[in-house]
């Protein structure tokens, strides 16, 4: 913790800023929504088409949405879309727990979403820009922030729900309306990348220019197996915890959860600056998707029939998932940065989400349909293997663009201290 605290305080006021509002953007986020499903099926009554309908909207009004919020960043600067972004999510809180027609309930849960689409590629854009030289270390110590709310969030939820579902909306909404006036009150104005030359063109020539950076667009398909790959937290290892260990799987998915939290707060900073020292941002790339990917490496090895085996494959899985994913991180934002020449950034974020999301969106409906086909046939390791490759695949790809000089943030970052 004193690490943390120390690499915190290094940064400008603005970042340690931003770096606590995510934290705090996590906590409310997390405390509400994993037990949200559970509420709309048995609190209002919903069938389950409709409990899925109201969580699908979510989903595809932030991803979908991505890019018109990098876009207004860019064009009214990152302080405004932050702020809207939390009283929109303010206001979708608070009505996910006080109403139940599914009517107002599509309503609240496409603002929660679209609210995440505002002020997600802002915060990371107004992050790089302040952090300067420091954009590597910056996002290292803000995805520890960004870790610790995502494993609190979960337990405070859970301990407001012994109360009343009502009572953890209404606490999340009440988070984000503190940060609302916090980011009022407290967070500087920062223009967006070259405001006025975006005004002035609008906004499809300002798509038109993200969409002609081919090596950006390159980086970003070949960095799209690693969100499918760190999603399958949520799909393919709670499956197999089900597989292997039945009645005893939800307490064992929960943990893996915990797990994968844990590794990236406890981690991330000594990891990003280990890697830092050794590797180029390329070679910590590609070494951190290979470690990605051979982490389902261990499932496939596992024989069939052995439950205890299985809970080690899974937890072995699961830390190497996420010591990869916090290597990777911190030099992925930093090349985003550099592959948009430091011009329309949150545009360029809102973009490379977008495509992320929907990279995850088609790789968990092939990774569920080679389950069933796997599972059928009673060769899951099939499963396995084809997320390793997906994985080997994209630290391919990474060190392809890397050697033709398509990647741009080649340099040696300067180490974060340990």
């Amino acid at each position: 913790m004193r690490t943390l605290w120390r690499q915190t305080r290094s940064f400008p006021p603005a970042v340690r800023l931003l770096m606590a509002n995510q934290f705090a953007i996590n906590l409310a986020f997390y405390m509400l929504m994993p037990y949200l499903a559970a509420h709309l099926s048995d609190g209002v009554g919903l069938a389950a088409w409709a409990v899925g309908l109201v969580l699908g909207v979510r989903n595809f009004s932030q991803q979908g949405m991505f890019l018109i919020g990098g876009t207004l960043a860019d064009r009214l600067g990152h302080k405004i879309p932050i702020m809207a972004g939390c009283l929109l999510r303010t206001v979708g809180f608070a009505l996910l727990g006080w109403v139940d027609d599914l009517a107002t309930l599509i309503v609240a849960s496409a603002a929660t979403g679209f609210a995440g689409a505002l002020f997600n590629p802002a915060v990371r854009a107004y992050l790089a820009a302040e952090a300067g030289e420091r954009r590597v270390d910056a996002f290292a110590v803000f995805n520890v922030h960004y870790q610790a709310g995502m494993l609190l969030g979960p337990l405070v939820g859970l301990a407001l729900l012994a109360a009343d579902f009502r009572l953890v909306c209404t606490t999340a909404a009440a988070v984000f309306a503190a940060l609302t006036v916090l980011q009022w009150r407290r967070l500087p104005a920062r223009p967006g990348h070259t405001p006025g030359t975006a005004r002035r063109e609008g906004v499809l020539s300002q798509w038109r220019k993200v969409a002609a950076n081919r090596p950006f667009l390159l980086f970003a398909a070949a960095m799209i197996g690693s969100y499918v790959l760190t999603f399958q937290v949520y799909l393919a290892l709670p499956l197999a915890a089900a597989d292997a260990l039945g009645t005893n799987a939800t307490a064992v998915t929960s943990g893996l959860f915990v797990v994968s939290a844990a590794v990236a707060v406890v981690g991330q900073l000594r990891l990003t600056g280990w890697a830092g020292r050794r590797w180029r941002s390329d070679q910590a790339l590609t070494r951190g998707l290979a470690a990605m990917g051979l982490a389902f490496l261990p499932l496939a090895l596992v024989p069939r029939g052995s439950s205890t085996a299985a809970l080690a494959a899974l937890v072995v899985a699961v830390v190497l998932l996420a010591v990869g994913s916090a290597v990777v991180y911190p030099f992925e934002m930093d090349t985003i940065v550099a592959l948009s020449g430091n011009r329309l950034v949150a545009t360029h974020y809102g973009l490379y989400n977008t495509i992320s999301g929907l990279g995850i969106t088609l790789g968990n409906l092939v990774t569920g349909a080679l389950w069933d086909f796997a599972q059928q046939h009673h060769a899951l390791w099939l499963t396995w293997t084809a997320l390793t490759a997906i994985g080997l695949a994209c630290a391919a790809a990474v060190t392809a663009l890397a050697h033709t000089g398509r990647l741009t943030a080649g340099r040696r970052p300067e180490p974060a201290p340990v």
